[in-house]
């Protein structure tokens, strides 16, 4: 644990003009980014008493060795900058506002000459218009299907669409009403553009014009005598004002706004957004943060606000509204709003609501934040506990001077040693750290120990090349990198392998050929959950129940479930190449294509030649020799049955 005051600059020598600072551990790596409108009155409230700091602030200046910072000429550049830095550094001790999943939205490709309409995930992509994004994607369904009797378009992948234009029969939903079938030709390009426009024209809220549209025309079917297509149209009325009742007004003024609201405690925050657009509900958000408390050591809603508006915005496909409402304004509002309206070309407001139905709106998102942080803590509760009390366990059990805030597993996986990989996961703070996963093919031949032995040699022999000494040189190539972690520069405080002794003494002779000697190395052995320690004639038993051996299970059964994955997809690979190899014509580059195109063996066999031969590289003769080769191969394993007795054969 560093000293604060070890590093801490000359307080003349801080400036007091705008900046963005960066604080960084013994490693280099970036630990925490923010920026201040005084960078020395800032920076000054990091080195007060330790014991008057917030517990994460005081974990994140005795884990940080140096602190540097850059200054700029408005508050607007700091906060760019400052989110930036984060999105390129992704610091430990940052607020992360991230999802735990990807929201989905109904999307609409008028890039496409035959525009669809479908559920999308992911980031936005040119020429596609987005509604939402939704809860859940069974709500976007559920109401296209009302609303597909009414705007008959294109829902269907280009592969079905593709499809049915070939045979001329169009799918189901061409047959039931729920699609204008544009791929046999029912409708123009031009007829099923209309029918998208006005789907998009509903869904923007222009509902009312819609509506009296539909009601005159049923009247005027009503009054010509044409119940049929009267009663149609009365059908289509229903269906609008049930999907519009899925969608309640909330603002009767049309407001374009996003509602935020965030309840919580000293050590997290709940953050719940509300989607209103044209006056309704279109979406809604939410997740836990840490919460981010200043130096002082005092939760800082305003500080929440404008590190949620920062990095919730600050991505090129974000959709700024008119108005942003929060409950309180951050100290810098200005410069935010500034910012904002950069980034949606017009003006935004951003405000605290003070009366009427925004104030009322205000408060029910709020009470859904205070509602989501109850369920948080409820669940989570017990398993911040646990994972403290794991990792003091495992402190006491190994002996380690400090609690293993990283761990590394590693694991190999092979079938009777083919196709040999290897795994490495990493948890910090108890929790995985999917983004610092690695994976490795094996090289050498040999047994598990030997390849334990490898994938150790290496992962290590990375960590020492990649690492920061002190020096000149050093210090300035890591400083022209930005001070950006490497994929191997973080060393781990504990190490785990899958196996026995055999497995520990091999990594064990890996580390010391290397000289590191600061890393604690253990294996977990299957079979009895044993706990091997190098140079000890016998295990470690934990309690069965101990919340060290269950962590130390999950960190295994992790890294053998990504081992695992790495060779089903490597061997799937390899099985496609062996399939494909002996087929004329089809050479390296072609292989290449048909695995990025179809990805595994079952797709392929399944594709049509019309499939194949639209994969670049590919003419209609080639990809029929392909299909007829894999048809001749998936027939000749297909076992020969006995009619009479039902019996396999051979």
């Amino acid at each position: 644990m560093a000293d604060p005051s070890s590093y801490r600059p000359a307080t003349g020598s801080i400036p007091v003009e705008p900046g963005v600072y960066r604080f960084r551990d013994s490693h280099g790596q970036v630990i925490y980014v923010g920026k201040a409108k005084s960078l020395r009155s800032r920076l000054n409230s990091y080195f007060a008493d330790l014991s008057a700091l917030h517990p994460r602030t005081r974990q994140m200046v005795t884990t940080a060795a140096a602190v540097e910072w850059t200054i700029v000429k408005t508050e607007v550049e700091a906060l760019q900058l400052e989110y930036n830095w984060i999105k390129e550094f992704d610091p430990r001790f940052n607020v992360r506002y991230r999802d735990d999943k990807s929201y989905p939205s109904l999307a609409v490709t008028l890039n496409e000459e035959y525009p669809r309409l479908q559920v999308m995930r992911g980031p936005k992509k040119p020429g596609v218009r987005y509604f939402g994004p939704y809860a859940h994607a069974w709500a976007i369904r559920e109401t296209l299907d009302l609303l597909l009797r009414v705007f008959p378009a294109r829902t269907c992948s280009a592969g079905v669409f593709k499809r049915a234009g070939q045979i001329g029969r169009p799918c189901l939903l061409g047959y039931i009403g729920k699609c204008s079938a544009p791929c046999v030709g029912r409708v123009t390009a031009a007829e099923h553009r209309a029918i998208v426009d006005d789907f998009c024209d509903f869904m923007a809220g222009k509902t009312d014009a819609m509506m009296r549209r539909l009601e005159r025309q049923m009247n005027e079917a009503s009054g010509k005598l044409e119940f049929e297509r009267a009663a149609r149209l009365r059908d289509d009325l229903g269906a609008l004002r049930r999907s519009m009742e899925k969608q309640a007004v909330v603002l009767t003024d049309g407001t374009d706004a996003d509602v935020v609201a965030f309840a919580g405690d000293e050590f997290a925050a709940a953050v719940q957004v509300f989607h209103i657009r044209s006056g309704r509900v279109r979406g809604q958000r939410g997740w836990v943060v840490d919460a981010a408390a200043s130096a002082a050591g005092e939760v800082s809603v305003p500080e929440l606000v404008e590190q949620f508006i920062a990095q919730f915005y600050g991505p090129d496909d974000a959709v700024v509204p008119r108005e942003v409402l929060v409950p309180e304004l951050p100290e810098d509002v200005d410069a935010l709003t500034e910012w904002l309206s950069e980034k949606r070309s017009a003006r935004v407001s951003l405000r605290v609501p003070q009366r009427g139905d925004k104030k009322s709106l205000m408060q029910t998102v709020a009470r859904n934040a205070e509602q989501a942080f109850v369920q948080y803590k409820l669940k989570r509760a017990s398993d911040l506990t646990a994972r403290s009390q794991a990792l003091s366990e495992l402190q006491e059990a190994l002996d380690m001077p400090d609690a293993p805030l990283r761990i590394e597993c590693f694991d190999i996986s092979h079938v009777q040693g083919t196709n040999v990989v290897a795994s490495m996961v990493v948890f910090e703070d108890g929790l995985a750290r999917k983004s610092e996963y690695r994976r490795f093919n094996m090289q050498s031949a040999g047994g598990d120990t030997d390849w334990i032995a490898e994938v150790i040699r290496r992962r290590f022999a990375r960590y020492l090349q990649e690492r920061i000494i002190d020096g000149e040189a050093e210090r300035a190539e890591v400083e022209a990198a930005g001070g950006r972690a490497r994929k191997f520069a973080y060393p781990p405080n504990l190490v785990v392998v899958d196996g026995g002794a055999p497995q520990v003494a091999a990594a064990q002779a890996a580390l010391s050929e290397l000289g590191i000697t600061d890393v604690t190395l253990v294996g977990l052995a299957k079979r009895l959950e044993e706990v091997w320690v190098p140079g000890e004639e016998f295990p470690l038993i934990l309690p069965r129940t101990s919340e060290a051996l269950y962590l130390m299970q999950r960190v295994r059964d992790e890294a053998h479930r990504f081992a695992i994955t790495f060779h089903r997809q490597k061997r799937s690979k390899a099985m496609v190449e062996s399939e494909l190899a002996d087929i004329p014509g089809l050479g390296p580059a072609r292989r290449k294509a048909l695995l990025a195109q179809f990805s595994s063996l079952k797709r392929l066999r399944a594709a049509t030649v019309e499939e194949i031969a639209a994969v670049p590289g590919f003419g209609a003769d080639l990809a029929a020799r392909v299909a007829e080769s894999l048809r001749i191969g998936d027939e000749e394993r297909q076992p020969a049955v006995n009619m009479a007795t039902g019996e396999v054969v051979g």
